[in-house]
């Protein structure tokens, strides 16, 4: 069987087939033929089907039978083989066959080649397939080259090194010396292998990068050459000398000078020297500008250099190019937290991305929204968010409504500004917000009896003109049911005006639903709007039954909303007996035949409710003491976790929801859930943080623990055992009642974590001994860096390195660093601190420790004056294919650190 006579033949042959079945055919002759040729010692015959057979791999065909001939042609002392034959090696082969130890011998005497190309074939082979056992046995031939007086050689021996210390991290030693000399070389090429080679030591070994800081002048040296250089044909992109080079100094130049004030004080000229210098009129100097900024947000920079770095973000942000908008969005989002007043400043523009037409500019443009909301920006920031909200996608909603509703109850100027303002997002995407806000909002309305009236008044005109949104419907029917005596009464706003009551005609049998296209009269008074609305509607006992038949009947009305339209029905009947209204009686009556309506209903939970509630208007005397109103319930912080985005309101629940059920209870009441003196960072997401997804936390604020009412229903205790389960994880020992936990509330100092009402099971360790000092600023001032063991166990070892902000008194920043003698891989570290203290945390540098690695994770604490920082660790890892769950407590800092 004879094949095409060269591969010019073949690509022909290939190229005139028709159908895929002709190529097919056409390749199989030829893989036939040219597995008979092999057969055959013929050297020009071998290097024809070589190629041909590449070919083939590259279209996807099977060419595996010829990794043996490739191992020939490398053999022979032919360059034009040689560089066939390791063309075919790297395609054909990678670093798990186990042909790959053939090659060994081959690479080691071409790497003493004395043609230097012949030594760059072997240099590139190994740089693309080299195994770990390939790279301990030509470490020292790639470490002699490294040392070469041709720059062609040095280049790529220096790519080959960064493999070896990727492969073999314990290697690294060996190439140190070498790499020094590299950063001293002239030539471009050369320049940029060493500077990648230096980037990846200091990136995984803490000590080396020490050890390199003394190189930052030079560095700084090379950086000026570039920016001052007029036009070089030979390294010019775009206008601008050799971009590439640029931006892996500037990578490096971050790593040095993390942490370490002296070195960042030598960068700091040349790096605002290249954000004023360069051209950002195209997209290589953008990518400059952006390595610029991230490097000077690295460091410890000057404020000023900070502030022009937030600037040129800002920048971008006005670009026209989607891409450099959206790494703006990024960035931001980052650092917000360290300067944000300088981002403050570019809030509109950030606004103006909400209408991006990029759904993904649009999500980090929201994120971003959220982190600049304050007490002085509120109103402005929230009525940009409610626009955003009318006209959003529906994956945003879910989120927007949760962050609209912390941000109101943390910021709101006022009580009333706040409702509104929940009332605003229960009417633009009452379907989308979770039990968690509707809970706050019903336990807010119930310690704000001021607002009661004015309250009740705007949900029943919202409830009357729709009813399509779930959870408007529950929190309107909830507070009409807790306080319709006062909406029949009538009252007063909060600021004392007397409110103006206007009878307006309104019959419910001719509303209909917002499809419909019409609309009732009470939405004439602008109630979809935040901020006052003084003219109400008179409301009589009839009304309110009407509205709860019509809720019942409604074609969005689902089993929750029944259950809860059946308990509001069953409490009307007991507000009108009590103002003793002129047609009591027959309401009662028709309560009393809509219950009896659902007592066969095929809904357990709906029956049963109808059944018991039916009973009780049999016996007066004791229906007056079921369905009085319910005691406000205890007030404390909104605790929300990750934001679901598809958990409507009502949904099952699952084990990372939160702990309590917050609404619809059988007694109509609103309990609440919190945990106690728990923060967490508010990553997103991140936002896979187990104590968040356990606790439901996604703010700082501290949150109380909830304590049990007297005579609690068996829904409570059911809620206090789970809170025992979840702390189970905690702690050794659960609390064993309430009132064991109440020392441990009242005494901060005994116990540390309260968690839920319980207490830690052990009290924490001593302050330990430093074991790393880092080197002091200068002579001058600042005190040294010291760095406290935090935890050491299966070849894992967490140090924990405080630093206190000069400009922001109790603030102390945290570096954890992560370091394994074996492989780590999954590794999720979470941090809780008692209620006194907040805590805020950034996502871990990465989740996989390589043996010899160091990874990093961000804290900021935020500690009362004179207070010890007390930490609980919760560390899950994976180690030799086991999965780790550990937790430890630290309290090993100074007890002056926040003097």
């Amino acid at each position: 069987m004879s094949g095409h006579y060269n591969l010019k033949a073949l690509i022909k042959a290939i190229r005139s087939c028709k159908t895929l079945a002709d190529e097919r055919s056409v390749i199989q002759k030829e893989s036939a033929a040219i597995r008979t040729s092999f057969k055959e010692e013929d050297s020009f015959a071998r290097h024809n089907n070589i190629a041909k057979l590449l070919y083939i791999h590259m279209l996807g065909y099977p060419a595996h039978f010829g990794q043996i001939e490739c191992l020939k042609l490398v053999a022979s002392p032919r360059f034009s083989d040689k560089r066939l034959g390791y063309l075919g090696i790297m395609l054909l082969l990678d670093e798990n066959q186990e042909v790959l130890t053939l090659v060994t011998n081959s690479l080691k005497n071409d790497m003493n080649h004395s043609n230097m190309y012949a030594v760059g074939l072997a240099l590139c082979t190994f740089a693309n397939i080299s195994s770990e056992e390939m790279s301990r046995d030509l470490a020292n031939e790639v470490e002699k080259l490294l040392g070469s007086s041709n720059t062609y050689i040095r280049k790529k021996a220096a790519l080959c090194a960064l493999r070896i210390i990727r492969r073999v991290p314990e290697l690294m030693d060996h190439f140190t010396t070498k790499a020094k000399s590299l950063l001293q070389d002239r030539n471009h090429g050369v320049l940029l292998a060493g500077i990648t080679l230096v980037t990846e030591m200091c990136a995984a070994d803490q000590s080396v990068c020490d050890d390199f800081r003394q190189a930052t002048g030079m560095l700084v040296k090379h950086l000026k050459s570039l920016v001052g250089t007029g036009y070089s044909p030979e390294h010019d992109v775009g206008g601008i000398t050799d971009p590439f080079l640029q931006v892996k100094i500037l990578r490096l130049l971050r790593l040095l000078g993390r942490g370490d004030a002296r070195a960042s004080e030598e960068m700091n000229d040349i790096l605002a020297q290249v954000a004023t210098n360069t051209d950002a009129s195209k997209n290589v100097g953008n990518s400059i500008l952006y390595e610029t900024v991230l490097t000077v947000l690295e460091i410890e920079a000057d404020e000023g250099l900070r502030v022009m770095a937030i600037n040129i973000l800002g920048k971008f942000l006005s670009n026209r190019d989607n891409n450099i908008r959206y790494v703006a969005l990024n960035t931001l989002n980052k650092v917000v937290s360290m300067d944000t007043n300088a981002v403050q400043r570019h809030r509109n523009t950030i606004l103006d991305c909400l209408r991006d037409g990029d759904i993904s500019i649009r999500r980090r443009a929201l994120e971003l929204s959220y982190a600049l909301i304050n007490e002085s920006n509120i109103r402005v920031m929230t009525r940009e968010l409610l626009a955003f909200l009318e006209v959003a996608d529906n994956e945003f909603k879910l989120g927007m409504t949760t962050q609209i509703s912390l941000a109101a109850e943390r910021f709101a100027p006022n009580k009333r500004w706040q409702i509104d303002t929940v009332l605003r997002v229960l009417k633009l995407a009452g379907n989308y917000v979770r039990e968690e806000i509707l809970s706050s909002f019903i336990r807010l309305v119930c310690h704000t009896p001021e607002l009661q009236f004015y309250t009740t008044q705007r949900l029943y005109s919202a409830l009357s003109s729709d009813l399509s949104q779930d959870s408007l419907t529950l929190a309107s029917v909830w507070i009409i049911g807790e306080f319709a005596d006062v909406l029949l009464q009538g009252g007063t706003i909060d600021d004392g005006e007397e409110v103006k009551q206007h009878t307006v005609s309104h019959t419910l049998a001719s509303l209909r639903y917002p499809d419909e296209g019409r609309t009732h009269p009470s939405a004439l008074y602008h109630c979809s709007d935040p901020g006052p609305a003084l003219i109400v509607i008179q409301v009589s006992d009839s009304d309110l039954v009407d509205l709860m038949e019509l809720v019942l009947n409604s074609p969005y009305a689902n089993t929750l909303i029944r259950q809860f339209v059946l308990t509001a029905a069953s409490k009307l009947s007991a507000r009108f007996a009590e103002l003793s209204t002129p047609n009591a009686s027959m309401q009662q009556d028709r309560i009393a035949v809509i219950l009896a309506s659902f007592s066969s209903n095929l809904e357990l939970e709906i029956q049963q409710r109808a059944v018991e509630f039916g009973s009780l208007f049999t016996r007066p005397d004791v229906k007056a003491g079921v369905l009085e109103r319910m005691p406000p319930p205890e007030i404390r912080a909104t605790i929300m976790g990750t934001v679901s985005e598809r958990k409507p309101v009502g949904s099952t629940r699952t084990d990372k929801d939160s702990i309590v059920d917050l609404i619809g209870d059988d007694s109509g009441s609103a309990p609440s859930a919190g945990s106690n003196g728990i923060s967490v960072p508010t990553t997103g997401p991140s936002t896979q943080d187990l104590l968040a997804d356990i606790f439901g936390t996604g703010g700082d604020e501290p949150v109380s623990a909830p304590v049990p009412p007297a005579g609690s229903t068996p829904a409570a205790a059911s809620a206090r055992s789970a809170n025992a389960d979840i702390l189970s994880l905690f702690s050794s020992s659960a609390p064993t009642s309430a009132a064991s936990a109440a020392p441990a509330v009242a005494s901060q100092s005994g116990a540390l974590f309260d968690m839920m009402g319980g207490q830690s099971s052990a009290p924490p360790p001593q302050a330990q001994a430093p074991t790393q000092v880092q080197p002091s600023v200068g002579a001058g001032a600042k005190p040294q860096l010291q760095s406290y063991p935090a935890y050491e166990k299966n070849g894992l070892k967490i140090t924990l390195t405080p630093k206190v902000s000069p400009t922001q008194p109790g603030v102390v920043q945290i570096l954890a660093r992560f370091t394994a003698t074996e492989g780590v891989q999954g590794v999720n570290f979470q941090v809780a601190v008692p209620k006194t203290q907040q805590l805020q945390m950034q996502a871990m540098s990465s989740a996989d420790i390589l043996p010899g690695a160091t990874e990093t994770q961000q804290m900021r604490v935020l500690v009362p004056a004179g207070a010890q920082i007390r930490l609980r660790m919760r560390i899950t890892y994976t180690r030799g294919g086991q999965n780790v769950t550990d937790q430890q407590d630290f309290a090993g800092f100074p007890a002056d650190l926040t003097k």
